[in-house]
């Protein structure tokens, strides 16, 4: 017996892709980040690093979490974007329910810590590297060089400027 064909109107679950980040100087490594993401699904679900766990892991952000989210909503692959929890990443992924997570090539996230977190919880959900873009990212390390540079100051130490790197 062949398989029944869906009823007319009876739509397929939207593939949900979730990315995340801190987006603090956004740069064109950023805009591929979620261009690719994007191309992976139907959705792309974005969740902005809160200003105190962008502390916490990194550093203090120069744009306020407020100003990150709204600039993130504005670009054009983005279909959403929310702020992280404060405490708990995987929350925000037990609201989204993402299909797929989508990990930047230079984000510092353990795939397989993220999917055994994921089964621990219940969730399913495919965790996806993404590939480098083949040009100078333009990092907002080399942002912040750079405009060191322009206003005569010297540039940061090079571990500095690692921890800004996003």
């Amino acid at each position: 017996m062949a398989g029944r064909a869906p009823a007319a109107g009876k739509r397929k679950r939207p593939r949900t892709v979730l990315a995340t980040g801190v987006f603090d100087i956004l740069h064109p490594g950023h805009l591929y980040y979620l261009a690719e993401a994007r191309k992976l699904g139907d959705r792309l679900v974005v969740v902005v690093a809160r200003d105190e766990t962008a502390m916490r892991l990194k550093r203090q952000p120069v744009v306020p979490e407020h100003l990150r989210l709204e600039m993130v909503c504005g670009l054009k692959p983005v279909d959403e974007a929310v702020l992280g929890d404060r405490d708990d990443f995987y929350r925000v992924v037990e609201t989204i329910k993402p299909d797929i997570i989508a990990i930047g090539h230079d984000q510092r996230h353990d795939p397989e810590k993220i999917r055994s977190e994921l089964e621990k919880r219940g969730l399913k959900a495919e965790v996806v590297r993404l590939p480098c873009l083949k040009h100078d990212l333009m990092a907002t390390r080399r942002i912040i060089e750079r405009i060191l540079e322009a206003f005569g100051r010297p540039p940061a130490s090079e571990q500095a400027l690692e921890e800004l790197d996003e």
